[in-house]
């Protein structure tokens, strides 16, 4: 089964960027759906947005488009989050995780693989 490893957390002041990295050492990388998911302390996890094997984006959090990106790279097994415009209620630990089983475009949540997490912390 398919690892995940999530990388690039941090504490960023109000108004800065993180780029947060996902990195799997599957080889059915390419040919899978990865999401982007984040819990704040004493909330339920939320999805923000995923990438399909073909490169199709969609955003569980219509909230966050024109602030959070995704991209993928499948010759590094690599999907990136980039986050902009930071705000301390973007506060979270930030979860990827993948699915072969189509996933994305269907707004599906209910993804197989998950990685344990990166901490972001937004404040001054």
């Amino acid at each position: 089964q398919a690892q995940l490893v999530e990388s690039g957390g941090g504490l960023v002041q109000p108004g800065g960027s993180l780029r947060l990295s996902c990195t799997s050492s599957g080889f059915t990388f390419r040919y899978s759906d990865i999401g982007w998911f984040r819990q704040a302390p004493g909330k339920e996890r939320e999805g923000i947005l995923c990438i399909s094997d073909s490169g199709e984006i969609t955003y569980y959090l219509d909230s966050l488009q024109g602030r959070f990106t995704i991209s993928r790279d499948n010759a590094k097994s690599a999907v990136y989050l980039q986050m902009n415009d930071l705000k301390p209620e973007d506060t979270a630990v930030y979860y990827c995780a993948s699915d072969i089983t189509p996933r994305c475009r269907s707004g599906s949540t209910a993804y197989r693989t998950w990685g344990q997490g990166t901490q972001v912390t937004v404040s001054s």
